[in-house]
């Protein structure tokens, strides 16, 4: 059985796809999917056993210039790759309008997404041959995988999803001595734990030996590095690095620290722990998924609420991020060094 998947965004929303795969491939050892993604995302489906083909796409990008994206060629280009392969079935997991757009076009080849109760945007239901009823009210990868049970046909396995991603594939090359990793980009400038508490936590952490290793994306995040870091002898900024990169830094921690953002997810999915922290968004349906995972919520008056600016982290300090990452955190004390543990979710306010 062949599968064409569409979940084109975001890193988190890719990542919480990755169980229902393993699912589907453990039900049907034969089966393989091609995934349509944004082009940004492209590595992470080519970790999974289950994925074949890997087809990017640039909704992101080709929306800003309609025009220029039509007279390139980019999008006939697109569209002729996703009808190159017959399919068994087309499946959106993504369930909003530019998801369900890029089905259009398929002949006898059911089209299969979520129903219009389930769905984020309920319009894009009208575009399926078929559509599946999940309940909204659970976490997005329990949503995700009934979705594929449904509708490729088998009993959901009872009990944790699995990533199963291939650390060592990840890992990098030769030993290295153990370290943090601050996890500080994140979209929302009220989802951002303030600076000076990521400088707090640094020289806290500095001041027990431990290392701390910090990525960074952009311009921004890299000044927001290089002040956490500035002349903490234990705090190292890293160079820019590709996704796949920063995977290898994740695999290589013994845990993390970090806000809502995609990254924290891929913590989750690489089986490292992380403490993540929550302050307009509730962990309940979207937080970091797996074992070893500790969700920290804000309390302050503006926490929950979901407002994309107004912030919220006054009651969240360091000193409550290091007491949450100490559980983690196994200190050898004939080498001073630190080995991760991996207790189960759990949730802090």
């Amino acid at each position: 059985m062949r599968v064409l998947l569409i979940k084109t965004s975001s890193l988190g929303d890719v990542i919480h796809t990755l169980p229902a795969l393993t699912d589907a491939i453990r039900a049907y050892p034969s089966i393989r999917f091609d995934w349509v993604v944004e082009e940004g995302f492209a590595e992470i489906p080519h970790w999974h056993p289950a994925v074949d083909q890997v087809i990017p796409v640039a909704i992101r990008r080709w929306r800003k210039n309609l025009f220029k994206t039509w007279r390139n060629g980019e999008w006939d280009d697109f569209k002729k790759r996703i009808h190159q392969r017959q399919y068994d079935l087309v499946l959106d997991a993504q369930g909003l309008l530019k998801s369900a757009w890029l089905t259009r076009g398929f002949k006898n080849v059911p089209v299969v997404g979520l129903s219009r109760q389930s769905a984020r945007e309920p319009i894009a239901s009208y575009f399926y041959d078929r559509q599946i009823s999940v309940e909204r009210d659970q976490h997005a990868v329990e949503r995700t995988r009934q979705l594929f049970a449904q509708a490729i046909g088998y009993n959901l396995p009872k009990g944790i999803g699995q990533y199963s991603l291939n650390r060592e594939s990840l890992a990098l090359d030769g030993p290295q001595a153990p370290y943090l990793l601050f996890l500080h980009g994140t979209t929302w400038p009220s989802k951002h734990w303030p600076q000076e508490q990521w400088r707090a936590l640094a020289e806290k952490l500095s001041g027990q030996n431990i290392a701390v290793r910090i990525p960074w994306g952009n311009d921004t995040e890299k000044a927001r590095a290089e002040a956490i870091a500035a002349g903490l002898s234990h705090v190292r900024v890293l160079p820019k690095l590709n996704l796949t990169g920063v995977a290898a830094q994740i695999v290589g921690a013994q845990a993390c620290v970090a806000v809502d953002t995609g990254l924290g997810h891929l913590a989750a999915a690489l089986d490292i722990p992380c403490v993540s922290l929550y302050g307009p968004t509730l962990p309940g349906r979207i937080g970091a998924y797996g074992q070893g995972q500790v969700h920290l919520c804000a309390t302050g008056p503006n926490a929950g609420l979901g407002d994309r600016h107004l912030d919220c982290f006054e009651n969240l300090g360091a000193e409550q991020v290091l007491a949450a990452l100490h559980p983690l955190l196994k200190v050898d004390r004939c080498t001073n060094s630190t080995v991760a543990e991996t207790p189960p979710v759990k949730e802090a306010n």
